[in-house]
């Protein structure tokens, strides 16, 4: 697996929440998709094709967030930030934090056009992004598997060849992946709730692998408990802070978190009032804060453009 790399799915008091999550709204010639966020539960690195990708087997969930994309005639991407994602109770403060799109190219290498591109489509889009970059997210991989489902592809070797979370974000819901992310096994819904800190950095997944190749951290089977992450250790490894934060968020939770892929993102089970954060929406380290979100585990007609 290498690097292919949110607006919650309903917003509150707006159209979407009358039409349902991730329905495909056309208005004047514009098509507004949703393209929701994905979490990795557990991940296990199983092997290395000779050709440098690895294989993996992974369980991910879709998340009640997402990215906004506008579609119309023409050609040509826009980025834009659209604020942070609010919790699932509306609870969250996105005035104090947006996703930082200074750095996403809207060229040829962007996953919005290489998605075009392989469907044979043309369209202006305008990208909303409210999903973290870089956070292990899948922001990128879900706004490529939106376009996919909006040009009614959901061939997974069409997606895998965009990315190895694009597979996964196409299907939705949960999913056991495997592979180099182009098996997706659907398993059974389950209501969850999950509270993840949004950290003021990302994490290049590439460095991530490149550490785990240095490291040879080679596992002969899955965790055996289904909640490890093998990219945990040489994520940190190539972004030291991520322990200060875990340690900060572990603390003010009094859960052990976990790492979503290869991060930045931690997250441990359960709502911010249940683990007792309160009214608590950010954590301090230093000079940098991290908004706190709630964010719940939703059905794979979620994400399927209706």
């Amino acid at each position: 697996m290498e690097p292919d790399g949110t607006e919650r799915l309903v917003r509150q008091g707006d159209s979407a929440e009358r039409g349902g999550p991730d329905q495909a709204c056309e208005t004047g010639g514009v098509t507004e998709l949703s393209a929701p966020a994905k979490l990795t539960l557990s991940l296990a690195v199983t092997g290395v094709h000779p050709d440098g990708y690895h294989e993996i087997e992974s369980e991910m969930v879709t998340l009640d967030m997402a990215d906004t994309l506008e579609i119309g005639p023409g050609d040509g991407l826009t980025i834009e930030s659209g604020g942070g994602p609010r919790d699932a109770e509306g609870a969250g403060s996105p005035d104090h934090w947006e996703a930082d799109v200074s750095a996403l190219s809207t060229g040829p290498d962007n996953l919005v056009i290489r998605a075009l591109l392989a469907v044979d489509r043309t369209a202006r889009v305008r990208l909303i992004k409210r999903i973290p970059v870089g956070a292990g997210l899948g922001g990128g991989s879900a706004d490529a598997a939106a376009i996919l489902r909006w040009a009614g592809s959901t061939d997974l070797d069409v997606a895998a060849n965009l990315g190895a979370d694009v597979p996964f974000c196409v299907a939705g819901g949960r999913a056991l992946v495997k592979g180099i992310g182009e098996s997706v096994t659907p398993l059974a819904h389950k209501d969850e709730t999950f509270t993840l800190p949004l950290l003021p950095f990302g994490v290049d997944t590439g460095a991530v692998y490149r550490a785990w190749d240095s490291l040879a951290l080679r596992r002969t089977a899955p965790p055996a408990d289904g909640g490890g992450n093998d990219l945990e250790m040489p994520a940190i490894s190539v972004e030291p802070r991520l322990a200060l934060w875990r340690d900060l968020f572990a603390t003010a939770t009094g859960a052990e978190p976990r790492l979503a892929g290869s991060g930045s993102t931690w997250f441990v089970e359960g709502a911010p009032e249940s683990l007792g954060l309160g009214g608590r929406r950010s954590l301090a380290l230093g000079r940098a804060s991290a908004q706190l979100i709630g964010a719940r585990t939703v059905p794979a007609q979620y994400t399927r453009a209706r």
